[in-house]
């Protein structure tokens, strides 16, 4: 194995899991603190970073970082400082709460590192997710990297990542850093143990398909009322819309000509029929009238003719030979009889409907919706506006995420950042009666900083979705509080939120309003092969001139760059071929 140094991370006691020293935690008859030296043995030297450990062996450098509990990013600092410059040229970088992580797959991630060339490889777990804690540096970028912060302390792991950096799909890799994940993991270990939850405990993750389902039968409705169809658009009909008055009102001509009673020829009279205008008097037999698309036809008309079906001579008006017999009369209530169904229940209010209501003197209606959200931005690292400082980056899909909802029926309400605190969301969640769906933006993973999903627990959610088996989106969560409200946990990653959302938008409101489900977009993906791996996988796509789709086999999912001149994205299941049909999901319904 190529040269390399270690640096394990065990760092502190988990506020997440009440105090305890994570680390120490026993799963399968180790703790992970074990596991992680155990994984790094064939490194050269190795430093654990976090309260001294008597019991671990003299050989193994035990350094603090300063001030102790400021984060993963100073520990990395004295890390680095503790082998100093004569460290080996490649460093492990673990943290200690991987109870399955193995020497093979450590020797794995060098030998990626070695071949590469990149400045860092970092494992990917089974949902897509990058670990940043599992990955293999060149020593000089990271010492680079951290050089370059104006501060170590309390720094997201983001803040080091270098642009030059390879994920490999590594299983079994699973950090522990909730009660919840002690216990799977302890389960999987075939330890005993004992289920505080069932509702997500062991629980696998769900297919798309799964998903969807889940989402569009299993959210409770919203309370339905009575509103004016144009003022809520997105919203969905609770009930059949039928007409209150016929459709036409009354006999009306379908075309530009002439109202005529009985045989021809007819003698033209002088008056003309204007749709609302007055109704021309009556036609006695063999009399013609000049008429409007959609006027009143007088009483005693036969038939329409066309224009372009008549010749006129001497005020006489004669049919031209050879045309062809029909009367181009819209007969009253020929489309719709006051009592007749306009759309079903579960029916989107749009344009369409909206219009099709007004022509039976429909204007309003008895709907559920249109759903209300509030987007939480969650993150230290993020800024809205202003300078970025050391470690920040831009939020670049907070601002477009109204838009993008509106796409779907969703109404922005309100839109907020939350910065990493242990009882943010406890507060978030708890403030939810004045909308029906709360997005949020990273947390949904099992960092250090991600702590939606253990306030979820607290707030006795009820999961729909657990995580995804789709890449990128894997962390997604989706539970409903007490009061009604859904929550819908994003990815932090851009394009792994705006994929995911795209996605999932739409079953969601489906569930929410009683929305009848549209009809998926699917067909050939002529490049599927390049794209399909062992997890179903979301990609922009841009429309084939033979028809179906060409998808971009690699996206930079760090920003929406890869969306550019793109039409939309396909979901590509595991294993397809070229050819195969893919799902399609427009950029823009």
């Amino acid at each position: 194995m190529t040269a390399a140094d270690a640096i394990v991370l065990a760092g502190g006691r988990a506020s997440r899991m009440g105090g305890v020293d994570k680390p120490a935690i026993v799963i399968g008859g180790r703790s992970m603190l074990d596991a992680a030296l155990r994984a790094v043995a064939g490194c050269e030297h190795t430093v654990v970073v976090g309260p001294h450990r008597p019991e671990l062996d003299p050989a193994i450098r035990q350094v603090r970082e300063v001030p102790p509990g400021s984060g993963p990013v100073a520990a990395l600092g004295a890390g680095v400082r503790a082998l100093g410059d004569t460290a080996a040229p490649l460093l492990v970088v673990l943290a200690a709460d991987l109870p399955f992580l193995t020497e093979s797959t450590v020797a794995e991630l060098i030998r990626h590192t070695v071949e590469s060339g990149a400045a860092a490889v970092f494992a990917e777990d089974e949902s897509g997710r990058p670990q940043y804690l599992v990955g293999v540096w060149r020593r000089s970028a990271l010492k680079k990297a951290l050089e370059q912060l104006d501060s170590l302390t309390n720094q997201p792991m983001k803040a080091l990542v270098p642009a030059d950096t390879v994920l490999v799909p590594v299983p079994g890799i699973a950090d522990c850093d909730t009660e919840e994940a002690v216990r799977q993991a302890r389960t999987l270990a075939g330890d005993p143990v004992t289920v505080a939850d069932p509702t997500t405990v062991g629980r696998p993750a769900l297919s798309l398909d799964e998903a969807r389902n889940l989402l569009r039968t299993g959210i409770s409705h919203l309370v339905a009322y009575r509103a004016e169809l144009r003022s809520v658009r997105g919203a969905a009909l609770a009930e059949p819309l039928r007409a209150a008055g016929p459709l036409p009102r009354f006999d009306v001509s379908a075309m530009d000509g002439y109202a005529v009673a009985g045989d021809g020829p007819w003698r033209l009279r002088r008056d003309i029929g204007f749709a609302g205008g007055q109704r021309p008097v009556g036609l006695l037999p063999g009399e013609a009238v000049r008429i409007a698309t959609g006027a009143h036809v007088p009483d005693g008309t036969t038939a329409v003719l066309r224009d372009e079906f008549v010749r006129i001579e001497a005020e006489t008006l004669h049919r031209l030979p050879g045309t062809p017999v029909r009367d181009d009369i819209r007969r009253r209530g020929e489309d719709r009889n006051p009592g007749d169904l306009v759309a079903p229940e579960g029916t989107s209010v749009g344009d369409a409907l909206i219009s099709a209501a007004a022509s039976v003197e429909v204007t309003e209606a008895g709907v559920r919706g249109p759903v209300r959200a509030r987007v939480v931005m969650t993150g230290d690292e993020i800024r809205g506006d202003g300078p970025l400082h050391t470690g920040q980056t831009r939020d670049s899909i907070g601002p477009i995420l109204p838009d993008l909802l509106s796409w779907y029926g969703i109404r922005t309400v309100d839109r907020t950042h939350l910065r990493d605190t242990p009882n943010g969301f406890d507060e978030v969640l708890g403030a939810t009666t004045d909308c029906d769906l709360l997005i949020v933006v990273g947390a949904t993973g099992g960092g250090a900083a991600d702590q939606l999903r253990e306030a979820v627990a607290r707030a006795q959610a009820r999961i729909l979705v657990h995580r995804l088996r789709l890449r990128p989106g894997g962390s997604t969560l989706v539970a409903e509080l007490g009061s009604g409200t859904v929550v819908l946990g994003l990815p932090g990653n851009p394009f792994a939120a705006i994929a995911t959302l795209t996605a999932l938008a739409p079953s969601v409101v489906d569930g929410l309003t009683g929305r009848r489900p549209g009809r998926a977009q699917t067909g050939p993906l002529h490049n599927a092969g390049a794209i399909a791996g062992p997890v179903p996988r979301i990609v922009p796509a841009r429309i084939a001139p033979q028809g179906g789709w060409l998808g971009d086999p690699s996206i930079r999912t760090a920003h929406l760059g890869g969306l550019i001149d793109r039409d939309g994205l396909v979901v590509v299941p595991a294993g397809a071929r070229d050819g195969d049909p893919v799902e399609f999901l427009p950029l823009r319904p």
